[in-house]
Protein backbone atom coordinates (compact mmCIF):
# COMPACT_ATOMS: atom_id res chain seq x y z
CA UNK A 1 0.00 0.00 0.00
CA UNK A 2 0.67 3.23 -0.70
CA UNK A 3 1.57 6.05 2.20
CA UNK A 4 -0.85 8.26 1.43
CA UNK A 5 -4.02 5.18 1.55
CA UNK A 6 -2.46 4.52 4.91
CA UNK A 7 -3.02 8.06 6.08
CA UNK A 8 -6.16 8.72 4.38
CA UNK A 9 -7.28 5.39 6.40
CA UNK A 10 -6.04 6.67 9.77
CA UNK A 11 -7.82 9.78 8.93
CA UNK A 12 -10.91 8.28 8.32
CA UNK A 13 -10.27 6.05 11.11
CA UNK A 14 -9.93 9.18 14.00
CA UNK A 15 -12.84 11.27 12.08
CA UNK A 16 -15.09 8.06 12.35
CA UNK A 17 -14.06 7.78 16.34
CA UNK A 18 -14.71 11.32 16.81
CA UNK A 19 -18.13 11.44 15.53
CA UNK A 20 -19.33 8.39 17.88
CA UNK A 21 -17.53 9.84 21.17
CA UNK A 22 -20.03 13.62 19.51
CA UNK A 23 -22.66 11.54 19.47
CA UNK A 24 -22.32 9.70 23.19
CA UNK A 25 -21.74 13.20 24.73
CA UNK A 26 -24.30 14.63 22.97
CA UNK A 27 -27.29 11.85 24.57
CA UNK A 28 -25.55 12.18 27.96
CA UNK A 29 -26.06 16.28 27.48
CA UNK A 30 -29.47 15.95 26.30
CA UNK A 31 -30.22 13.63 29.17
CA UNK A 32 -29.24 15.91 31.91
CA UNK A 33 -30.42 18.68 30.16
CA UNK A 34 -33.79 16.59 30.45
CA UNK A 35 -33.42 16.19 34.12
CA UNK A 36 -32.89 19.82 34.48
CA UNK A 37 -35.80 21.07 32.92
CA UNK A 38 -37.67 18.99 35.01
CA UNK A 39 -36.39 20.44 38.04
CA UNK A 40 -37.17 23.69 36.88
CA UNK A 41 -41.02 22.65 36.01
CA UNK A 42 -41.44 21.68 39.31
CA UNK A 43 -39.96 24.55 41.46
CA UNK A 44 -41.62 27.22 39.02
CA UNK A 45 -44.17 29.50 40.57
CA UNK A 46 -46.45 32.20 38.80
CA UNK A 47 -45.15 35.67 40.26
CA UNK A 48 -46.33 39.17 39.30
CA UNK A 49 -44.11 41.55 38.73
CA UNK A 50 -43.38 45.30 37.39
CA UNK A 51 -40.52 45.51 35.01
CA UNK A 52 -38.48 48.39 35.02
CA UNK A 53 -35.67 47.64 32.98
CA UNK A 54 -34.60 44.99 30.75
CA UNK A 55 -30.63 44.66 28.94
CA UNK A 56 -28.49 41.83 27.80
CA UNK A 57 -24.92 42.18 30.05
CA UNK A 58 -22.04 40.64 31.58
CA UNK A 59 -22.49 38.38 34.72
CA UNK A 60 -20.93 40.00 36.50
CA UNK A 61 -21.73 43.91 35.91
CA UNK A 62 -25.60 42.18 36.70
CA UNK A 63 -25.65 42.68 39.85
CA UNK A 64 -26.60 38.74 40.36
CA UNK A 65 -25.75 37.10 43.55
CA UNK A 66 -21.85 36.03 44.06
CA UNK A 67 -23.07 32.48 43.83
CA UNK A 68 -25.16 32.44 40.98
CA UNK A 69 -21.56 33.99 39.29
CA UNK A 70 -19.53 31.34 41.11
CA UNK A 71 -21.30 28.46 40.07
CA UNK A 72 -21.26 29.54 36.27
CA UNK A 73 -18.61 27.92 33.95
CA UNK A 74 -15.52 30.42 33.51
CA UNK A 75 -16.05 29.90 29.74
CA UNK A 76 -19.27 31.87 30.16
CA UNK A 77 -19.11 34.31 32.52
CA UNK A 78 -17.86 37.02 30.29
CA UNK A 79 -21.08 36.02 27.70
CA UNK A 80 -23.84 38.68 27.72
CA UNK A 81 -27.06 37.30 29.11
CA UNK A 82 -30.49 38.81 29.18
CA UNK A 83 -31.03 40.02 32.40
CA UNK A 84 -34.84 41.82 33.44
CA UNK A 85 -34.82 44.21 36.49
CA UNK A 86 -38.37 43.80 37.96
CA UNK A 87 -40.32 45.26 41.44
CA UNK A 88 -41.55 42.00 42.84
CA UNK A 89 -43.49 43.11 45.50
CA UNK A 90 -41.84 45.63 47.72
CA UNK A 91 -38.31 44.15 46.31
CA UNK A 92 -36.50 45.11 42.74
CA UNK A 93 -34.66 42.37 41.62
CA UNK A 94 -32.82 41.41 39.54
CA UNK A 95 -33.92 38.34 37.39
CA UNK A 96 -32.05 36.42 34.52
CA UNK A 97 -34.50 35.15 31.34
CA UNK A 98 -34.67 33.24 27.90
CA UNK A 99 -33.64 34.71 24.76
CA UNK A 100 -37.22 34.12 23.62
CA UNK A 101 -39.15 35.39 26.74
CA UNK A 102 -36.80 38.43 26.43
CA UNK A 103 -37.71 39.33 23.11
CA UNK A 104 -41.32 39.42 24.25
CA UNK A 105 -41.00 41.17 27.96
CA UNK A 106 -42.27 44.82 27.92
CA UNK A 107 -40.50 47.83 29.72
CA UNK A 108 -42.46 49.75 32.44
CA UNK A 109 -45.56 47.63 32.70
CA UNK A 110 -46.68 44.97 34.96
CA UNK A 111 -47.01 41.10 34.15
CA UNK A 112 -47.34 37.68 35.28
CA UNK A 113 -44.37 35.81 34.60
CA UNK A 114 -43.36 31.74 35.14
CA UNK A 115 -40.66 32.22 37.87
CA UNK A 116 -37.96 29.45 38.64
CA UNK A 117 -35.48 31.04 40.57
CA UNK A 118 -33.59 33.86 39.62
CA UNK A 119 -34.82 32.30 36.12
CA UNK A 120 -37.82 33.79 34.29
CA UNK A 121 -39.30 30.87 32.06
CA UNK A 122 -42.49 32.32 30.24
CA UNK A 123 -45.20 35.18 30.32
CA UNK A 124 -48.50 34.24 31.18
CA UNK A 125 -50.19 37.80 30.99
CA UNK A 126 -49.65 41.47 30.65
CA UNK A 127 -51.47 43.74 32.45
CA UNK A 128 -53.30 46.16 29.65
CA UNK A 129 -52.90 44.64 27.17
CA UNK A 130 -51.93 41.16 25.53
CA UNK A 131 -48.23 39.50 25.02
CA UNK A 132 -47.03 40.88 21.95
CA UNK A 133 -44.50 38.87 18.88
CA UNK A 134 -41.05 40.81 18.71
CA UNK A 135 -40.93 42.18 15.47
CA UNK A 136 -38.94 40.51 13.08
CA UNK A 137 -35.95 41.96 11.63
CA UNK A 138 -35.09 41.79 8.09
CA UNK A 139 -32.16 39.91 7.38
CA UNK A 140 -29.26 41.29 5.56
CA UNK A 141 -27.57 40.03 2.40
CA UNK A 142 -24.60 38.39 4.65
CA UNK A 143 -27.23 37.11 7.00
CA UNK A 144 -29.12 35.23 4.72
Amino acid sequence: MSPLTIVLIVILVLLIAACIALYIFGKRAEKKQAEQQEQMDAVAQTISMLVIDKKKMKLKEAGLPATVVENTPKYLRRTKVPIVKAKVGPKIMTLMCENKVFDVIPVKKEIKAVVSGLYITGIKSVRGGSIEAPQKKKKGLFRR
